[in-house]
């Protein structure tokens, strides 16, 4: 298995090559670093060459130091990758040129008009074909929580990672979310039975759901998943459970999506991603 992983020489990506390395094993490793100067004008570029010859020097200072850090780490490393201009475009170049399983990036989280800006790892993460690893603290907790729908149990990548993933001695959650039915707009009173009766069809339904895929887990050899019926908002729902938890890592899927997408309030796998503290596997 082969993965690709990104640093810019800070701790907290460091931290999430060593993170990916406690759930998954035989991987050999590509390091990218860029110099990224894509913000400088093409005649700030053309006057002052010297800008680039200190971005190219700091990015082999950082793909050194980082192959001595992964061989310290026990990380098999294969190949260091050195490029310039964006990060993004970067790593979605790579992408093409190799066949990856995974993508491994840091991320400083982001908050208020940043979120709306976005970031380097919900790009990545957006729009690339290969599923993407992101962290951003260092973890301890050995519970993984896969956020399910009846989407992924066809899934051929979703079984791939079941099978890359190393969950013996893991605690492993099950968690499917319905919506809270928006009631307001219907006039009069509300029959409260009919309310908890369609709670209770949601709740069977979901645990259906989790049921087929303890049955999946139960195949590679996993017998105590902990099954989870959420209901509310799924995205804080799910970054709420996770909390309340101590979840290490939350997988969860995300379909391709376009460049102005970055425009539009974000699906639930980038909800996520802001707010949660546990790392993220964002299954393409």
């Amino acid at each position: 298995m082969k993965v690709l992983f990104c640093t810019d020489g800070s701790k907290i990506s460091y931290g999430a090559v060593v993170n990916f390395s406690k759930w998954f094993n035989n991987f050999n490793t590509d390091i990218l670093t860029v110099a990224d100067w894509s913000c400088l004008s093409d005649n700030l570029l053309s006057e002052y060459s010297i800008i680039q010859n200190k971005c190219a020097n700091n990015a082999d200072s950082i793909l050194n130091y980082t192959q001595e850090f992964l061989l310290n780490n026990d990380i098999n490393f294969n190949q260091k990758i050195k490029s310039c201009g964006s990060v993004v475009d970067a790593v979605l170049e790579k992408e093409k040129e190799e066949d990856y399983s995974y993508i491994i990036v840091g991320s400083n989280g982001k908050k208020g008009l940043q979120k709306w800006l976005g970031s380097v790892s919900y790009d990545i993460s957006s729009f690339s074909d290969t599923s993407v690893y992101i962290s951003k603290n260092s973890i301890s907790s050995d519970r993984v929580a896969f956020a399910l729908d009846s989407s992924l149990i066809s899934s051929k990548r979703f079984m791939q990672t079941l099978k890359n993933i190393n969950l013996q001695g893991k605690e492993i959650h099950l968690l499917t979310v319905y919506e809270i039915p928006d009631y307001l707009f219907l006039e009069g009173n509300i029959d409260s039975n009919w309310v908890i009766d369609i709670n209770e069809k949601q709740n069977r339904e979901g645990m259906i759901i989790l049921s087929k895929y303890e049955e999946i887990f139960k195949d590679l050899g996993c017998n105590n998943c902990i099954k989870r019926v959420l209901s509310g908002n799924c995205a804080k729902e799910i970054v709420r459970y996770c909390a309340d938890n101590e979840i290490g890592l939350v997988v969860c899927g995300m379909r391709n999506r376009k460049y102005l997408s970055k425009l539009i309030p974000g699906s639930i796998s980038r909800r996520i991603l802001e707010d949660t503290k546990s790392d993220v596997l964002i299954m393409k």
